[in-house]
């Protein structure tokens, strides 16, 4: 089988899963009178996105003088995009959305694909992307949502790396780093394997490729490009972008805020979603330990970190958390090649753990987009 093929079996089983779950997700809105596509296109920070993409920058909340939500908080690729394929179709904000992110989550599988398939064989690779596409979060790839977009050039990003394709790698965590704030995760993971990749080469006293140089430094262009842009438009170059999230109730300390939500969860009742997010993260927790025991490579390893890092030690929307993993796919290496060899071994026991997930990642994203009432 060649890796094209391969790599359109694992983009078909991709994409059947993901129609299943927004099947289930349509048919549970249309029962409660409510358009799917309209939950999907225009749910929670797809409207922040598409009034920037509509707009430009500009849009702020003022809940309370501690509390002030400005669309300065959200990275500039995703609405661009969105903005070109308005001016170049007939479709409106929301389906050009969802166009994007739908083209993306795709793209991102054929990475995705191709980073398992690279370093362990086509098939973990295809578990890869079915555990991907079955995540309990993964109906935000389905949505007008940027985790898709972020994916896309992670995915991509690490592949050059592990590749030795340094300007593509740079230049994809470029794009990375204008997409999300955590996009900054791929711009870590270029830089420590070039800084690595030079200790080698000047251990064996061989030459520096301006290609290695030059894509290390494009690497976190996009983030800081835009945090600094924010900072100035704010009046502070190095902290105004800082300040935006603050008042939005994000930033970095070091797990205390998190903490002090899982203490509430413990003892009183709640939602759903707030435990479900706990364990969730309880998981990812696990599945890092597994990766670094595997001794997967340093860029999947510096890549995950990160995120994993963000997500536990930022304060705000604990909620949203398992959204913010969803780019960490080298977390699913370890249940993939477990999967293949279950498949290999009993192909029916492998067969119960995908429908299973399958039912949770559909249930749940239906509850999370249609029934909860929770920020994604």
């Amino acid at each position: 089988m060649s890796l094209l093929t391969a790599s359109g079996i694992a983009l078909g089983l991709f994409a059947l899963a993901r129609l299943a779950g927004i099947a289930v997700l349509a048919i549970a809105a249309w029962a409660r009178d409510q358009q799917p596509l309209a939950l999907l296109g225009r749910s929670w920070d797809s409207v922040w996105y598409l009034g920037i993409a509509a707009h430009g920058y500009g849009r702020t909340q003022v809940f309370e003088p501690t509390v002030v939500h400005s669309d300065l908080a959200f990275f500039p690729l995703y609405p661009a995009l969105v903005r070109v394929v308005t001016a170049l179709t007939p479709f409106g904000g929301g389906t050009a959305g969802l166009l994007v992110s739908w083209a993306a989550a795709g793209i991102a599988a054929c990475g995705i694909h191709a980073v398992g398939t690279r370093l362990y064989g086509p098939g973990v690779g295809t578990a890869l992307v079915v555990l991907w596409g079955l995540l309990p979060h993964s109906v935000v790839l389905s949505m007008a949502y940027t985790e898709p977009v972020l994916t896309a050039f992670a995915a991509w990003s690490l592949y050059a790396v592990l590749a030795g394709n340094w300007l593509w790698a740079g230049g994809l965590a470029t794009l990375a780093g204008l997409s999300r704030p955590n996009g900054i995760a791929v711009a870590a993971a270029v830089l420590t394997a070039a800084v690595c990749e030079a200790y080698r080469i000047h251990g064996r006293r061989g030459r520096f490729s301006h290609r290695l140089w030059t894509g290390a430094a494009l690497a976190p262009l996009g983030w800081v490009a835009y945090v600094l842009w924010v900072g100035r438009r704010k009046g502070d170059p190095f902290g105004g972008y800082f300040e935006v999230q603050r008042l939005w109730g994000s930033r970095f300390d070091l797990g205390r805020g998190s903490l002090h939500l899982v203490r509430g969860l413990l003892v009183q009742d709640t939602r759903l979603v707030f435990p479900m997010a706990l364990a969730i993260l309880a998981v990812a927790v696990l599945l890092y330990a597994l990766l670094v025991v595997d001794r997967a490579p340093l860029p999947l390893l510096v890549h995950s970190g990160v995120l994993l890092l963000i997500a536990l030690g930022g304060s705000g929307f604990f909620e949203s958390k398992p959204r913010f993993l969803l780019p960490a796919f080298p977390l699913l290496v370890p249940p993939a090649r477990a999967l293949v060899r279950t498949a290999r071994a009993r192909p029916w026991h492998a067969t119960v753990v995908v429908c299973g997930l399958a039912g949770l990642s559909f249930g749940y994203g239906t509850y999370l987009v249609v029934f909860a009432r929770t920020p994604l």
